[in-house]
This record gives C-alpha cells, sequence and structure tokens, in this order.
C-alpha cells in the first residue's frame, strides 16, 4: 500500500479528481436550477452553460459561463503550481496536466461522461507553456469574435499554441512533446461530434 503515498501517485489522484469537478454542471444547477446535462449538447463546459441557461436567465448566462471557464482552467492550473512548489518533477507537471484534463472529459462523478477539455487545458497549459498558450487564447478571442462558432474558434485557438509552442522551441522539458499532444488529442477527440456538425454545416453559433 506503500504506492498509495507515493509523491507522484497522491498528486495523480489529485489531480485527475480536481479535474473531474463538473463546475458547469454544479453553476448552472446551483445559481439557475437548471441541468445542462439534459439539455443543449449536454456538455458540462461554459458554451452549453451559456446556451442554456440563457433560455430562463440570460442576465445570468454569461456570468455563470465566465465563472465556468475560470473554474474550469483553475482547476488544472492548482494542482500545478502546488506541485511546483513543492519542486516536482517536469514529468510529473506533464502527467498532471494530462490527467486534468482527462478528469475533466471523462469525470468520475459523471460515470466517466464529461466536458470537451478546451478550458482546462487552457489552464494547465497557461503554467507550463504560457507565451504559446497566450498566443492561442489571442486566436481564439479573435475567431470566436469573427466565426461565432464556439467550437471552431476553441479548435483554432488549440492548434495554434500548439504551432506556436514547435515554433518558438518552448521546450518541454522532457524531452518530447508527447504530453502536449496527448492533451490536444484529447480535446480534439471529444469535438469530433463537432468537427463532424462543421463539416454539415450544422454546427450552432454563439449569439
Amino acid at each position: 500500500m506503500d504506492f498509495l503515498f507515493n509523491f507522484n501517485i497522491l498528486f495523480y489522484l489529485f489531480a485527475y479528481l480536481a479535474g473531474s469537478i463538473p463546475f458547469g454542471l454544479l453553476l448552472a444547477n446551483i445559481f439557475a436550477g437548471v441541468n445542462i446535462k439534459e439539455s443543449g449538447s449536454r456538455s458540462i463546459g461554459a458554451t452549453n452553460v451559456l446556451r442554456v441557461v440563457k433560455e430562463t436567465n440570460p442576465s445570468l448566462a454569461k456570468k455563470l459561463s465566465i465563472a465556468t471557464v475560470i473554474l474550469d482552467a483553475f482547476k488544472g492550473a492548482i494542482v500545478l503550481l502546488i506541485a511546483m512548489a513543492m519542486d516536482a518533477s517536469a514529468s510529473t507537471l506533464w502527467a498532471i496536466a494530462v490527467l486534468s484534463v482527462l478528469g475533466h472529459c471523462y469525470s468520475v462523478f459523471l460515470s466517466l461522461e464529461g466536458g470537451k477539455g478546451v478550458a482546462t487545458g487552457l489552464g494547465v497549459f497557461l503554467v507550463l507553456i504560457p507565451i504559446p498558450t497566450l498566443i492561442g487564447a489571442i486566436l481564439w478571442f479573435v475567431f470566436g469574435k469573427i466565426l461565432k462558432i464556439s467550437s471552431l474558434s476553441s479548435l483554432l485557438g488549440l492548434t495554434g499554441v500548439v504551432i506556436a509552442a514547435i515554433i518558438l522551441n518552448n521546450g518541454l522539458d522532457v524531452g518530447s512533446n508527447a504530453p502536449m499532444y496527448i492533451i490536444a488529442f484529447i480535446i480534439y477527440y471529444k469535438h469530433l461530434p463537432n468537427i463532424i456538425r462543421l463539416i454539415k454545416g450544422e454546427e450552432k453559433r454563439v449569439i
């Protein structure tokens, strides 16, 4: 049982459990009295919070959506910041990042269902590769304003993070970009239904 008290194992469990907290679902339920798992896209992310809550309380919808983004990003970043303060290795930090995103996308509290990982990915990337992430965030904001399609702007922003990290040679200090690619793959994979709708021209705009 000693492995349960291993420094890395404890952080990995903490990262996955923190990532699993469905803040969007909780906020919408507590403050708007709606279950976003039963409405809209049924995702627990900020876009679905905005879309579903807006139907009954437009003035509250944007506030809850912003709060969801912040909390989903924070839950990924906080474990990393604690681990960094305790001098965790780069490989441990990247494993924490991957598990945080996995927790959000496959939450233990939602029978391994969850969100699409964008905000949680933003949080962990911001801590580990801040400059490429800021570039990606700018792209996300610009594309979001122009295209008004949340999924597409999110994927373009994510692509911007990955490309910027490669071009700037923003090293991950683990000898490989694999952890970054794994996080990107998880987020792309969770967006497959959106990608299919985009190809068909059926993806909804955020108004």
